[in-house]
C-alpha cells in the first residue's frame, strides 16, 4: 500500500488535480463494510497531513467501528453536475484502500484518527471537447493509467 506521499512522487500532476478535487468541497463520502459484508455510505470530511490522507471518526460512530473490524475502504470527492458548457466539468475523484488506526483525534474533536494505505486513486472527467469520459487511475504496482470511452 503507499502513502499520498508515494502517489505525490510517483505522479505529481496527477496527484495535485486529484488533491484538488478532494478540496473543493468540505464533504465527502466514505464507504466501509457492514460486519454483515454489507456496504455502509457515511458523510466524511479528509484532510492531507505530511504524508498521509487522514480521516477521523466521532466516538461510537458506526464507520469507526467498522473500520476497525475491516479497514477496507472507498473515499469519493463531492461529485457535482456538469454545468452548462459540459467541458467546464472538473469530475471527480475517488480513493480506495485501507484505513489504520492512527490514534486519537488532535483537537478539540474527540474520537479516532486513521491514515489511509492507498491501493488506487481515480480521477474521472471529460476530454477537451466533452465527448468522451476520461478515467485516469493509479496504483502503487501499476502506476498512472488512462482510458477514454464514449
Amino acid at each position: 500500500m503507499a502513502t499520498w506521499r508515494d502517489l505525490e512522487s510517483a505522479e505529481p500532476a496527477f496527484a495535485v488535480r486529484a488533491r484538488a478535487l478532494f478540496d473543493a468541497h468540505k464533504h465527502k463520502t466514505i464507504a466501509t463494510l457492514r460486519a454483515d459484508g454489507s456496504p455502509r455510505i457515511s458523510g466524511i470530511e479528509v484532510q492531507f497531513v505530511g504524508d498521509d490522507l487522514t480521516f477521523g471518526s466521532m466516538p461510537g460512530a458506526r464507520k469507526g467501528a467498522d473500520l476497525r473490524r475491516d479497514p477496507r475502504f472507498a473515499l469519493h470527492s463531492a461529485s457535482v453536475d456538469p454545468p452548462a458548457d459540459e467541458a467546464a466539468w472538473p469530475g471527480d475523484a475517488k480513493v480506495a484502500g485501507r484505513a489504520v488506526l492512527a490514534g486519537p483525534l488532535d483537537g478539540p474533536a474527540s474520537g479516532d484518527l486513521f491514515r489511509a494505505e492507498i491501493h488506487e486513486v481515480v480521477v474521472t472527467g471529460l476530454n477537451a471537447d466533452a465527448t468522451l469520459l476520461v478515467v485516469e487511475s493509479w496504483t502503487p504496482v501499476r502506476g498512472l493509467r488512462r482510458v477514454e470511452r464514449e
